[in-house]
């Protein structure tokens, strides 16, 4: 049962932010500790050739509409934005890069016969996935991985679902949870009988319009608008207060910081590069708003996104030159020169002129262990990466805190 004396948040992220503000609102007594100098974890602004950017994630998923709804409650509803129409694209491991396939669920095909996925595949890999996929449905693996070696084959997995799981999840799909992946995905396999069917079921179900959307500005707007409500609803905040124990500190504990409460998950570093290049022929936009590179293929960048393509208003923000954000799994030796290369290779461009740059970093945590009694954590290592998902489980755990 929550105490009486109010709730204490360990880390400062958007999840605890979240939390916070869900307390305060009902009148508790809520302090957040966030141990370094800034709120919003990884959410966070980063000025490149004088342009405001996300210094991490530049989106959030659609789905459930509960970051829409936050926002609109932080009067930031007017700013939400739509990324440019069209596929993203695909590094393959040889030949140029295609747009991915049009019907698919994290990369999974509803067909594998298509034209766009046997491009990728090629025929034979297509129709054997075909054969498997007629088997009856037994029982459902675990990870997406196994799910799809098991009704599309090998080839699926590692040319065209793997590079769109790591572009979203930053995770091997071998590595992935199935609800973790896609909540209804395991009870849509049962009921079509098939893989295919239930891509093509999901698919239908979804709503119209782009999966993703942005905040005008950055989504890192949405950390200084969490902190400006959690201080008018009379939360307090204190930086640069590192916690060590939290069973020491008072009222109800809720930790939004990986390690704080439990050893810390194994955690999986990123690196992003951003440039901001001066070339004509982005203009066209050859590669739409971006790639994904599968593995093997010949750049080190997991990812490539053209996001002043991908963005109207960071197009303007621009002034016509063009921001091109890769991120990598592995820190480049060189990252400016490396990743200007990768860009060049990706996007079948030179780019001569750059005029602004800057290398980030980060470690994306893993699943978190069983925290010890009494505590509850929020973030991340609960939630799973994105946006979304972070903001629907702490608003979950906020609710479930004061409903007691």
């Amino acid at each position: 049962m929550p105490d009486r004396s109010g709730f204490s948040i360990v880390g400062g992220g958007v999840g605890g932010l979240v939390v916070a503000r869900r307390l305060a609102a009902s009148g508790a007594r809520v302090t957040v500790f966030e141990a370094s100098d800034h709120l919003g974890g990884t959410v966070a602004r980063h000025e490149v050739a004088g342009i405001g950017l996300d210094a991490a994630a530049e989106s959030f998923a659609v789905r459930g509409g509960v970051v829409a709804a936050l926002l609109a409650e932080l009067g930031l509803q007017d700013d939400i934005v739509a990324p440019a129409p069209g596929p993203a694209w695909l590094q393959p491991v040889s030949g140029e890069a295609v747009p991915l396939p049009a019907t698919a669920l994290l990369g999974i095909p509803a067909e594998p016969l298509a034209e766009d996925v046997v491009r990728v595949i090629g025929r034979p890999a297509a129709e054997r996935a075909v054969e498997r996929d007629a088997v009856p449905v037994g029982d459902v693996p675990a990870t997406l991985g196994a799910l799809v070696r098991s009704r599309y084959g090998d080839a699926m997995v590692d040319l065209l679902v793997a590079p769109v799981v790591h572009g979203v999840h930053s995770q091997h799909p071998d590595d992935l949870p199935v609800a973790r992946a896609h909540p209804g995905l395991a009870d849509a396999v049962r009921e079509a009988g098939s893989l295919g069917g239930a891509v093509a079921r999901l698919r239908a179900a979804a709503p119209p319009g782009a999966a993703v959307a942005g905040i005008r500005g950055g989504i890192n707007r949405i950390v200084p608008a969490l902190a400006a409500d959690v201080g008018r609803l009379g939360g307090e905040v204190r930086l640069n207060t590192r916690v060590d124990d939290p069973s020491r500190l008072a009222g109800t504990v809720i930790v939004a910081a990986p390690g704080v409460a439990a050893p810390p998950p194994p955690g999986r570093r990123i690196d992003l590069v951003t440039l901001v290049v001066e070339q004509d022929e982005l203009d066209a936009a050859p590669r739409g708003t971006g790639l994904l590179v599968a593995a093997g293929a010949p750049a080190r960048a997991r990812a490539l996104t053209h996001a002043t393509a991908k963005w109207a208003w960071l197009r303007e923000e621009a002034a016509g030159r063009h921001v091109v954000r890769l991120s990598y799994d592995q820190t480049p030796a060189d990252p400016v020169a490396d990743a200007r290369a990768d860009a060049e290779t990706l996007l079948g461009v030179r780019l001569p002129t750059v005029v602004g740059a800057a290398h980030v970093s980060w470690i994306r945590p893993g699943a978190a262990s069983v925290p010890p009694e009494g505590v509850t954590i929020v973030g991340e290592t609960v939630a799973g990466s994105g946006l979304a998902g972070i903001v629907a489980h702490a608003e979950r755990t906020a609710a479930g805190l004061l409903a007691r």
